[in-house]
């Protein structure tokens, strides 16, 4: 490949360089240890060194030098990675360069030329970023040394590999890096040492790039404590960009369970291509910045002039196409950007294909021309079928019409700039159930009143109506530096709910789906749900003092919006801070318009805000505290800690300021949110801290700064808004106001502008993405602290033990989830249940997790051992078992004494674990979801259990949509509280089938074991003991017994021999009854007869088991449980991948 020249003093540095083609300009080198006569380990010996002392080689085995025959300066120019490659480039050197070279004169020109020949063929390359994916073939082999290396599943799916070195301290080790959908791994073999490294991305907590003195450059990786740094990466920008949607992808997919169903390339992690996460991560990147839909998706950029009718002149940008819209943004963004919805247009004409031009005629008579594009005549074709239009010949006399209009639109806007008149966009509000917004209702302007504050309300509607006229109005208004000026400004009252829908996007969601919210509102009228209640309790705790918040219109307006919402997106449901927004929301926008604004507030401008877990505003915390660190230095050195921020700040994100700040204020606020994002709130938060720098500096603790940020925020004022007085202290938590200064909000957003406008966009999101791993992972080692804390009082196991078991039943919950986007493990994850509920198996999750930590090597029959303990943990019957019903079961078969240990054995043979017969098996599929045969054989063929048409477990209340079993929590909440101990009093008797069982179980836990004789004999003994002790129990409760009394000694020696030789067809061949009974029996008592004859009770079956001394030294026998947990952690994907 092209390399940006660069600089080299020395041609044979440390002589690691061959020389194998030259000429007077160009060397072609080859490193020591590749090619012929090389060895591979002397060139990955070589190759290591030659990474850290040869910045400008990186890792490439092959380059090309240019130098002048009277310079000792040589400069890199190309590098590959195989001699194929390499001479490929050399080749095209003497064809295209060297002829040319002989007309300079001197060296300077020639250097000149072949550096900018050089640059303008890396910019063509450059062009043309969706390159083909990788040499198929180089890529299979690639593929290849993956699975032999790493022993990962077969579905596990390659998504690129990079060429790199990782670094042990020290100690560079030059190897390849392999990013796959569901893991990130590293190998290297050199002298003899070899390196693997395997994380899952889903353990990562820090993905960054760095440098330092040792490393100019590396990505950073931080995973179960340990650091990880990768260098001498020939593209690390790229990489790192995969690295960070890969991670991105799983945290989505694993945490969020995000389906992807609107991206193809996503929905399926078996087919996760570099190419398909490019494509993803440009489509956010178009949706986010002009305000999009979540279901638009980037089809076409081309690169264009826009003529802009209020600048007199054409502005360079990029047109963006997605399904439903056409955007233009300028080259930086900042210039000017414009939304044009696929409705909106009316035409689409080339006036001449010399100028590459064609004209988008859209609604209310305006026209954009642009022009310049390469692919001009596709493009209108795309987006005459797009926007519905024909071309044919029977529509040519409309089409000239159009054509004349469009064409004096445009001679006009050429003309007579200053001209230019623009048709204001009318929103249709029928559907509204509340057609005016509350602000309208309960402040009338007065128009007669000519007070200071309303003529400067009226000179900024008119500064408003100027903007309209040069810019235009509606969805497709052209957005400049003079918006946002505007903005900082203030809005004017009138115009705000209508700028609040353009700005966010909200008008195009409520365009699109006429109706909508009516239906809602219909459907969700008179549910109850958890959402339902919380929003009942908060709805008088919203701007209670607002006069449009003290009567039954505004808080039925509040609760229709937020009912509708819930009912909407079950997932977020209702969060508190909701209804403080949205009654801001419908103090200034109708009724539906507030719908759609706190659809595009939740969904789109901020992310994971509103869930029980406010992933997102943590995440804009940390975002916040790296802002501080960067702009405010002496605040850092004063305060070290910044999480006190962290804390403050948290209503200032969720709320938008609005809970700190008097209504009047807050609204300025919030003009600014809609506009710019998250990124006007966080650049207010700086300012309000700069603003307050020496006080906050002075004070002594963090009570002492709440009280100075809260006065501060207390003395900040609209000395502009015409609110009543009554209106304007409605939302002030303090009435009582600094008298000694005031702070004006609008010359503290300009002060935030001016002082901290530089941050983009583009920083905060990539800030956003670093910091929601870390906020993640702290989230999820809070929620592992705290069932550890829980388990912990239940359990023998320490606590490090407990944290390596709860990483490996994560681990096998993610494991069933990596492969597929419809686990129903990842279906059912909510992190909003409770701890305990979060990560739970299914049985084949679990009989994988136990076959690897069952504390009996030697069993035989594990599948089935395990299907009946599943059953027995499973208390309430849902299918599935947590981490607490998982451990208490393996500290009894670990830690327990020995009749705990007996007692658990002696429950695995009684129902529910135990089924006995077929038919019973049959019905039990259903109760248990698991599969109706337990022959080990077949379990592999079965699902784990059957699942409703959803393919969601449900064990809790849903929350959102359904109704809400309150009673069922209480219940089961007081059966844990009055839970007794059970005593071995409790238990059941065993019956004969389940007594051959238990002892055929008895020769299955030892079957292999070194003592393996005598400890059958030992269970042969007990067997004919017990079974002897129930016919002399028999004998006397039947004196009267006939002669025929060979018949049940026959029975006891039947069924003594089926549990010695272990097996099921000898035990169901057993007689089940024995003719004892006289003459004057009835023959319906004889299976009572038989039922009391073949049962025992636990105290009998462990008086028993006590006089065997090899089979209490077996149980009491300890278990190395940190062999086994280390055995597990390194058997746990390798098991998964012999599958």
């Amino acid at each position: 490949m092209w390399l940006k020249p660069e600089e080299i003093l020395l041609k044979n540095a440390f002589k690691l360089w061959v020389t194998e083609k030259d000429n007077d300009y160009f060397v072609l080198q080859r490193r020591r240890g590749y090619g012929e006569g090389g060895g591979g380990l002397t060139g990955l010996l070589v190759g290591t060194l030659d990474t850290v002392l040869d910045s400008t080689s990186k890792v490439a085995p092959y380059r090309i030098l240019h130098h002048t025959p009277d310079s000792q300066v040589y400069w890199s120019i190309a590098c590959g990675v195989t001699r194929e490659e390499i001479v490929q480039h050399w080749e095209w050197l003497q064809q295209n360069i060297m002829r040319t070279l002989s007309v300079f004169d001197s060296s300077e020109d020639i250097t000149s030329f072949v550096q900018g020949k050089i640059r303008g063929l890396i910019a063509e390359e450059g062009k043309s970023s969706m390159v083909l994916e990788e040499d198929p073939e180089k890529f299979r082999e690639a593929h290849l040394r993956f699975e032999k290396w790493f022993e990962l599943p077969s579905e596990e799916k390659l998504v690129t590999y990079y060429s790199c070195s990782y670094w042990r301290g020290k100690v560079p080790c030059q190897g390849w890096l392999y990013l796959s959908t569901n893991f990130l791994c590293f190998y290297s073999y050199l002298l003899g040492s070899e390196v693997k490294l395997v994380i899952s991305w889903d353990e990562i907590w820090r993905l960054e790039k760095t440098s330092n003195v040792i490393l100019t450059e590396s990505i950073h990786v931080l995973a179960h404590g340990e650091d990880h740094y990768f260098s001498m990466l020939l593209h690390l920008n790229e990489t790192f960009v995969i690295m960070e949607q890969l991670a991105d992808y799983s945290i989505k997919r694993l945490f969020d369970k995000e389906a992807f169903q609107r991206e193809p390339a996503l929905s399926d992690p078996l087919q996760i291509t570099k190419r398909g996460l490019e494509a993803h991560a440009k489509s956010e990147q178009f949706r986010t910045f002009f305000r999009l839909p979540k279901e638009e998706n980037l089809l076409e950029v081309h690169e264009s002039f826009l003529w802009v009718p209020f600048s007199h002149f054409n502005t360079l940008g990029k047109i963006c196409l997605s399904e439903n819209y056409l955007c233009f943004a300028s080259q930086d963004g900042s210039q000017c950007h414009v939304i044009i919805p696929m409705r909106e247009v009316v035409n689409v004409e080339k006036p001449d294909s010399g100028s590459r031009a064609l004209t988008v005629c859209v609604r209310g008579k305006r026209a954009l021309r642009f022009s310049e594009v390469r692919d001009f005549q596709r493009l209108a074709n795309t987006l005459r079928s797009r926007c519905g239009i024909s071309a044919s010949p029977q529509h040519s006399a409309s089409s000239e019409v159009i054509r004349g209009e469009c064409q004096s639109l445009i001679n006009h806007f050429e003309d007579n700039p200053e001209d230019v008149t623009l048709m204001v966009g009318q929103k249709d509000s029928s559907k509204a159930v509340s057609t005016e917004a509350l602000m309208t209702v309960f402040h009338p302007q007065d128009v007669e009143n000519l007070d200071p504050k309303m003529l400067k309300e009226k000179m900024k509607e008119q500064s408003w109506n100027i903007h309209f006229s040069e810019y235009g109005r509606g969805t497709s208004m052209f957005f400049t530096r003079k918006t946002r000026d505007l903005i900082v400004r203030g809005v004017p009252e009138a115009l705000r709910g209508e700028l609040w829908m353009l700005f966010s996007g909200a008008v195009n969601d409520m365009a699109t789906h006429p109706g909508y919210y009516t239906e809602l509102v219909e459907q969700s009228l008179g549910t109850s749900t958890l959402a339902t209640d919380e929003i009942e309790r908060d709805l008088h705790r919203s701007l209670p003092e607002h006069p449009a918040f003290q009567s039954d219109t505004g808080i039925s307006a509040l609760r229709r919006v937020l009912t509708a919402y819930a009912y909407r997106n079950p997932k977020i449901g209702y969060c508190q801070a909701m209804n403080i927004l949205t009654s801001v929301l419908l103090l200034y926008a109708k009724e539906e318009e507030a719908f759609w604004l706190l659809v595009a507030v939740c969904e789109r401008m901020l992310p994971d805000y509103f869930n029980r877990r406010i992933i997102g505003a943590l995440v804009d915390q940390a975002v916040f505290e790296d802002l501080i660190r960067e702009n405010l230095p002496q605040l850092v050195e004063h305060m070290t800690d910044l999480s006190f921020f962290s804390s403050v700040s948290l209503s200032w994100f969720l709320t938008l300021f609005i809970s700190v700040l008097p209504i009047e204020s807050a609204v300025n606020v919030v003009d600014c949110f809609f506009y710019d994002g998250i990124k006007a709130i966080l650049q207010l938060g700086l300012a309000v801290l700069d603003y307050n720098m020496e006080a906050l500096i002075s004070c002594h603790d963090d009570a002492e700064a709440v009280t100075i940020l809260n006065k501060f925020f207390d003395s900040v004022t609209n000395k502009d808004s015409p609110l009543p007085p009554t209106v304007q202290q409605a939302s002030v938590g303090n009435n009582v106001k600094a008298s000694h200064f005031n702070v004006d909000i609008s010359e503290l957003i300009r002060e935030a502008y001016e002082k901290y406008g530089n941050i983009r966009s583009e920083e905060v999101e990539s800030s956003r993405k670093r910091n929601k791993l870390h906020v993640i992972q702290t989230l999820e080692d809070t929620t592992k602290q705290n069932v550890i804390r829980v388990v912990s009082q239940e359990v023998k196991f320490s606590a490090s033990q407990l944290d390596e078991l709860y990483n490996l039943f994560k681990r096998q919950h993610f494991l069933s989830c990596y492969w597929t986007m419809k686990s129903p493990a990842l279906l059912h994850h909510d992190p909003s249940l409770a701890y305990l509920e979060q990560y739970q198996l299914g049985f084949q999750q679990f009989s994988v997790l136990f076959s690897l930590l069952e504390p009996w090597a030697f069993c035989t029959s594990k599948s089935t051992l395990s299907l009946w303990i599943f059953r027995l943990i499973d208390e309430n019957q849902d299918g599935l078992v947590n981490f607490k019903e998982f451990c208490c079961a393996l500290d009894t078969l670990y830690s327990g004494s020995f009749t705990n240990k007996l007692k658990f054995l002696f429950k695995l043979h009684l129902p529910p674990a135990f089924t006995g017969s077929p038919l019973h098996l049959k019905e039990q599929r259903i109760q248990h979801f698991i599969p109706v045969t337990e022959d080990s054989s077949h379990l592999s063929r079965l699902t784990a259990f059957d699942l409703p048409e959803d393919g969601v477990i449900r064990k809790s209340p849903e929350r959102g949509r359904g109704k809400v079993d309150l009673q069922a929590y209480l219940k089961q909440w007081q059966n844990e509280i009055l839970k007794k101990e059970e005593t071995i009093k409790d238990l059941p008797r065993i019956n004969q089938t389940q007594f051959i069982q238990f002892s055929k179980t008895l020769y299955n836990i030892f079957h292999g074991n070194p003592e393996e004789e005598s400890l059958y004999r030992a269970v042969a003994h007990v067997t004919s003991l017990l079974l002897r002790m129930e016919e002399v129990g028999r004998r006397l409760q039947e004196p009267s017994s006939p002669p025929e009394s060979t018949k049940p000694a026959n029975t006891t020696a039947a069924a003594a021999a089926a549990a010695e030789e272990a097996s099921t067809e000898e035990a169901s061949t057993t007689p089940e009854t024995a003719d004892t009974s006289g003459s004057h029996n009835s023959q319906d008592a004889a299976p009572d007869l038989s039922e009391l004859e073949w049962s025992f009770s636990f105290e009998q079956v462990l008086a028993s088991l006590l006089n065997e001394p090899a089979l209490v030294s077996f149980f009491e026998r300890p278990v190395d449980v940190h062999a086994k947990l280390g055995q597990a952690k390194v058997a746990q994907l390798k098991l998964k991948a012999n599958k």
